[in-house]
């Protein structure tokens, strides 16, 4: 849709939730620039050489012609971009008179030269963007429609035309588009095409995105002395985006608000942080994050989530913990799918516990997993990428969250600490007890 709307030459307006990128698809427009573009040296609005608009352009090829300096102007300086606030004027957009500037170069005030060009002219031969559009006074929205429709600017009331060679881009939350209908009529029938955007349509393709742009490279000199080697298992890649997936799905989140691509990238960020201050208090050298670190990245899940009347009775820390532990089924049901765990089962309902915390060695975490019988076997069963001690703890943990997900067992959490063990029996509700106790006969 935006390769269309570009090809015909028309002005865009990307509709989106939160997070759905549309400001970094706006600023990728710019890939499509030439790398360089030539201008009059010293205009403001980007002349062209061989067809200036402004004044100043046009003396200074009437006064040197041919010998004009020329100035050579980079893709990303030909992007101006403007985040629509109440306080922007019309002379922010598109330019006011400047009366300094009048009395330094001796100049009425109804002169061209006299004039202040705002962000829009200064756009010239490039792209202007407006971030939240319905965001901007109504007056203002007025002050676009010659740009949109005739393609010029007028400054002050004064008679100057600039056809102007740019692309207009616009985005806005379709929440504010629709409900609060700050985007006034003339405006949007000015607007050549409107793309709704989306969030990643698979959770590959969120993870990638996760990966992208998370801050995981925390030593850039991997031969410093104090140089620390955090290695990721790709099941928690899956934890943290499914996360995100379920939250967009859960009834007692606000679905019109949406579930920001920021929450996934915030929570990986959060958990490589925990498994990283582990690694620095027990002085060790490699690290690998855990199932418990996702837990103690609910900071970065809570803040994020705008809930309805039902959610917010319920709290955003217990919806997010609920999250999490979905989400470990989720990746649990995929990973080790046809896998026997009776001997776990067994181990927890001879009443035995097993106790983990976020602050234990890789070596102390494995010595207790090792202690329930068939665990690390069935986690080896699973699909794992390797063999290392990072991802047999975090298949070990996944295999507890999963079989704590489906209610085979139990699962306590207090200070860093979650302790595992038999599920309680599950309570019959009021009709079959009045069942079992008239021996199904029901009159």
């Amino acid at each position: 849709q935006i390769v269309n709307a570009l090809l015909a030459q028309q002005n865009i307006i990307l509709l989106g939730l939160r997070g759905q990128a549309k400001s970094r698809i706006l600023r990728e427009l710019t890939g499509l620039l030439d790398p360089e573009l030539p201008v009059l040296a010293g205009s403001e609005i980007n002349d062209d050489p061989l067809a200036p608009l402004s004044a100043y352009g046009r003396q200074l090829i009437a006064e040197k012609g041919d010998a004009a300096p020329i100035a050579w102007v980079e893709r990303d300086a030909r992007y101006v971009e403007k985040l629509a606030t109440p306080d922007v004027s019309i002379a922010d957009i598109i330019g006011d008179v400047d009366p300094i500037k009048a009395a330094r170069g001796g100049h009425l005030l109804s002169d061209e030269l006299t004039i202040h060009y705002g962000l829009l002219p200064r756009a010239n031969r490039g792209i202007f963007a407006i971030n939240e559009l319905p965001d901007l006074a109504g007056k203002i929205q007025v002050g676009l429609f010659n740009i949109l429709q005739e393609g010029d600017v007028q400054i002050k009331g004064y008679p100057i035309r600039l056809p102007l060679d740019v692309l207009l881009v616009f985005s806005a939350n379709p929440e504010d588009y629709t409900a609060r209908g700050k985007i006034i009529t003339p405006l949007k029938d000015r607007i050549g095409a409107e793309i709704q955007t989306h969030y990643p349509a698979s959770l590959e393709l969120g993870i990638s995105i996760t990966k992208q742009e998370a801050w995981t490279e925390r030593y850039e000199n991997e031969f410093a002395d104090d140089a620390l080697t955090v290695r990721i298992p790709e099941a928690i890649y899956e934890v943290v985006e499914q996360i995100a997936f379920l939250a967009r799905q859960d009834k007692r989140i606000d679905s019109r608000s949406g579930v920001s691509q920021r929450l996934p990238i915030s929570v990986l960020e959060s958990v490589i942080s925990n498994a990283e201050r582990r690694a620095l208090q027990n002085g060790e050298t490699a690290t690998s994050p855990r199932i418990s670190d996702v837990y103690a990245a609910l900071p970065a899940i809570t803040g994020k989530l705008e809930l309805e009347y039902e959610g917010e009775q319920v709290g955003a820390e217990r919806i997010a913990k609920d999250l999490i532990r979905k989400a470990c089924g989720e990746v649990f049901t995929e990973r080790f799918s046809g896998i026997d765990f009776r001997q776990v089962m067994d181990h927890f309902n001879h009443g035995k516990t097993l106790t983990l915390s976020d602050a234990m060695t890789a070596e102390e975490a494995l010595n207790q997993l090792r202690k329930v019988k068939g665990l690390l076997a069935a986690a080896q069963c699973g699909k794992l990428e390797d063999e290392q001690p990072g991802s047999l703890i975090v298949a070990c943990e996944l295999i507890l969250e999963g079989l704590h997900s489906q209610k085979k067992l139990a699962r306590n959490e207090e200070r860093g600490k979650a302790s595992y063990g038999q599920a309680p029996p599950e309570r019959p509700n009021r009709r079959q007890t009045f069942d079992d106790w008239s021996g199904g006969r029901v009159n």
